[in-house]
């Protein structure tokens, strides 16, 4: 998601030039670069707090803002509480994450780019390979998931505006199908372009359609609850038809809201940004600020989109509203915009992955054939990679036709990845970074607050499946509608 300052070729052919100056000329030449580059020979970074602020920002606010409304209401009002706790949980490992960009010494131990890269130099043996499978499985579902999430947002849409073509009279079934089909289409053609995912372009765009829709949603919430002239919903949340149904749902709630903070696993990436020697320092700051900031606006999206709609509040906040349609059009196209860049900002580095392994053991599935496209320049055609990748999209595609349940899918990527990402690896690197004696008050309050997470990522993960099976009973497969 964070673009490189330069490339590794154009870093070549400055250290070319050098070597070919004069000598003069190749001294002075040097000391200007050696101000340019770190201690590791990568480009220094010159991003600020400010900007490592909104990058995470950026980076949390998205499609699983519009789930927390429905989370709320499944916990009722103590819901916004719960939605406090996740902040202040992320709040405090993101802190630990920060202290891990450099293994060893804090000043001069060996850097970490990614966050893997952080487990294998500070856990190292099979922890590294358990946070990479953990890691590739969450981007996998959250493909999943954002599938989904589009083809709602376009028969959000259709819906919208038939209703209001018809004055209101029609309730306007939409068949979700085709539109699965056609995300799908598009993910087909964007995931065979290299490197999508770095193009700056896309993350401006996807910063800006993630705020657009967000805002959208909270000002319909508003303006519903002005219309209303009251908030709605209870305490104890909306009811079931048992209470072992009240039990899935809340733990659902749970994964749902785990998701929304699901973004711990990029920390690190965007930690490199920051210009040196304040890495840490201006970090912790960041979190600080994005993380208070996402909270409130958590907050203030569930809890009014929860007192606008009380217990009947659905999954995906934006399907609620149907006037003026314009607006709520407007959403929903921001919303499909976004996911579908997100789409690939989350299935790049899988295919990169399995594409690198692949052609270390096989060279021949490198091998690249030019392709001349018209009015375009030359394609490079691997025909590995589009086999690969396009089986990927169409699985995805199916999986989603197959159990196209928003809150569901959601819960089930949060659980994944909020205790092992956002907690056990974070605790475990700060205790082996600051050599924490086993049994000490610190080492059990650590590994005690591991142990609970754990059980909350168990009983979302619980939930979310029991809720994808029950769907399961009254769902004909490849029907999805709205």
């Amino acid at each position: 998601m964070i673009d490189e300052i330069s490339s590794a070729a154009t870093t070549q052919n400055m250290i070319d030039e050098i070597s070919s100056a004069a000598t003069t000329t190749t001294v002075r030449h040097h000391q200007q670069d050696v101000s340019l580059y770190d201690d590791e020979g990568r480009p220094k970074q010159t991003g600020t707090m400010w900007m490592t602020s909104s990058y995470i920002i950026t980076a949390v606010i998205g499609s699983g803002t519009l789930s927390l409304a429905w989370s709320i209401a499944q916990l009722g009002w103590s819901g916004g509480l719960v939605v406090m706790i996740f902040g202040l949980l992320t709040l405090y490992t993101s802190h630990f994450l920060a202290d891990c960009y450099r293994g060893g010494d804090p000043i001069t131990g060996k850097r970490s780019y990614t966050y893997m890269e952080a487990v294998d130099n500070i856990l190292g043996g099979k922890n590294s390979i358990f946070c990479g499978i953990i890691q590739y499985a969450n981007l996998y579902g959250t493909s999943i998931g954002y599938t989904i999430a589009a083809a709602i947002s376009m028969m959000a849409i259709t819906k919208t505006n038939c209703i209001h073509s018809s004055h209101g009279k029609k309730t306007c079934h939409i068949s979700g199908n085709r539109y699965i089909i056609w995300f799908g289409a598009i993910q087909l053609v964007f995931s065979q372009i290299p490197n999508f995912h770095k193009m700056r372009w896309l993350s401006i765009l996807a910063s800006v359609m993630s705020f657009t829709y967000s805002l959208i949603g909270l000002a319909l919430g508003i303006a519903q609850v002005s219309e209303n002239r009251a908030f709605k919903g209870t305490i104890a949340g909306a009811e079931a038809e048992t209470h072992a149904k009240k039990v899935w749902a809340i733990f659902q709630a749970l994964g749902n809201i785990a998701f929304a903070y699901s973004f711990s696993d990029i920390l690190i990436e965007i930690q490199d940004t920051i210009k040196s020697p304040l890495k840490v320092r201006a970090m912790k700051r960041a979190i600080n600020l994005s993380i208070a900031t996402t909270t409130t606006f958590y907050v203030l999206c569930g809890c009014i989109g929860y007192g606008a709609f009380g217990n009947s509040t659905p999954g995906n906040l934006l399907t609620a509203f149907d006037k003026p349609f314009w607006l709520v059009d407007i959403a929903n196209l921001t919303l499909l915009i976004q996911l579908a860049g997100a789409y690939q900002v989350y299935s790049q580095p899988l295919f990169a992955f399995i594409e690198e392994r692949a052609t270390k053991k096989w060279e021949i599935l490198g091998k690249e054939h030019k392709v001349q496209i018209p009015f375009l320049s030359s394609y490079n055609l691997n025909i590995f990679r589009l086999v690969w990748r396009s089986l990927y999209v169409v699985v995805s595609t199916l999986i989603a036709m197959l159990i196209p349940f928003f809150n569901d899918i959601l819960g089930v990527i949060g659980a994944l990845g909020f205790w092992p990402l956002s907690i056990y690896f974070p605790v475990e690197m700060h205790i082996k970074q600051k050599k924490i004696p086993k049994w000490s008050g610190s080492w059990i309050l650590l590994q005690s607050l591991s142990m609970f997470c754990l059980l909350v990522t168990l009983a979302a993960l619980i939930g979310s499946i029991v809720g994808v099976l029950l769907d399961l009973k009254t769902y004909k497969p490849f029907s999805a509608s709205l």
